[in-house]
């Protein structure tokens, strides 16, 4: 997965389908592992505890949103979603899906071969609680305010300094509030320098053990699950990756 230009119309129908695609289209020799299926939405459904959020007013930031599934699933429980992301390609479709509802593409069967398709908001959700903004994870802007929810999937081991990243996160988790991270902790020197990787060096420690070390004086864990998921580039070969989900709880000052 090195070498990933996210700006290439290649990779924008990629992730349409990765996150709106339906099973049958995505799987449609009928082969594949499902349990990697509905990834954007599962790094919500699964790691959200929305039982302690407010109905009323819940404020979500979602870091990497890429095309924004999972900005609008947050948008179920959150009245104000802020999704950002460093490609301004994916944040212009993410626009006109918030805006029209849909966005046609085609997806690739083989070589040249497209299957048109539509990405279309989920049913339920109100897509004018998101706002879809064109921003760097590692230099966010300061004036974004604090967040109920914080929400990155599969972001950590794409950034060229995930520690930028982590030592802003306590201000921008609220106490109380909730991390969502997911990360496969697919470490590549394309995107990260090996001095920058969260641990995955042949001496030192596990990333996961990382990750809890750099998080722990601020944040307490709350769950670790596995989740998969699915990448058709067509329709005979896939990218399938496991991330480490956790919900972390920002403790109090």
């Amino acid at each position: 997965m090195g070498n990933v230009d996210y700006d290439s119309d290649r990779v924008l129908r990629e992730y349409l389908l990765f996150h709106y695609g339906l099973a049958d289209d995505i799987l449609s020799k009928g082969h594949g592992p499902k349990e990697g299926l509905g990834f954007p939405v599962r790094t919500v459904s699964e790691l959200l505890d929305s039982n302690t959020l407010s109905s009323s007013s819940c404020r979500a930031l979602d870091l990497g949103c890429a095309v924004g599934r999972s900005s609008f699933e947050l948008a179920r429980t959150c009245t104000d979603v802020v999704a950002v992301d460093y490609s301004a390609t994916f944040i212009r479709a993410a626009q006109t899906l918030r805006d029209s509802g849909e966005l046609s593409f085609g997806f690739p069967s083989q070589g040249e071969r497209r299957i048109p398709s539509f990405a279309r908001v989920p049913s339920g959700v109100d897509s004018s609680r998101v706002r879809f903004l064109t921003e760097d994870a590692c230099r966010l802007p300061n004036d974004l305010g604090d967040f109920d929810v914080v929400h990155a999937a599969n972001l950590l081991c794409r950034l060229p300094d995930p520690m930028a990243l982590i030592e802003r996160l306590p201000e921008l988790v609220r106490p109380g509030g909730q991390l969502l991270l997911a990360t496969p902790f697919t470490w590549l020197e394309e995107f990260t320098p090996m001095d920058k990787w969260l641990g995955g060096r042949l001496s030192g420690k596990d990333s996961a053990e990382v990750l809890k070390e750099v998080l722990s004086p601020n944040f307490r864990l709350e769950i670790e699950i596995d989740l998969p998921f699915l990448l058709r580039e067509h329709e005979r070969k896939f990218q399938y990756g496991i991330s480490y989900g956790t919900r972390w709880r920002r403790l109090s000052v």
